[in-house]
């Protein structure tokens, strides 16, 4: 079984906070960069990709997911602080990111 990621994104103004989870993360950005998923990500422009977890199975990151939902957003912002303090984009470098963590 493959890995799957808990994802967090913001818009350009950093006024939104969109967390999901999948098991294809470069497919997904991809969904989002173009605004092809309907909701809230595309009403709010959330495509900038500013932190993401490796997790062993979707269930686990579907209650990573749930988890950081339920958390306030200082701690949400806490947590992409602690990986990326200038909350650069990871999209730019996601095939790096994602063949470290095939290995």
């Amino acid at each position: 079984m493959g890995k799957s990621y808990v994802y967090i994104l913001t818009n350009d103004h950093r006024t939104v906070l969109y967390i999901g989870c999948t098991n294809d993360l470069k497919k997904r950005l991809y969904h989002h960069k173009n605004r092809l998923i309907p909701g809230f990500s595309k009403k709010y422009n959330a495509h900038l990709l500013v932190y993401f977890e490796v997790l062993p199975t979707i269930e686990s990151a579907r209650l990573r997911e749930r988890k950081l939902k339920g958390m306030k957003r200082q701690k949400k912002e806490s947590i992409i602080a602690s990986l990326n303090p200038s909350w650069r984009e990871n999209a730019i470098n996601i095939q790096a990111a994602l063949e470290v963590t095939a290995m």
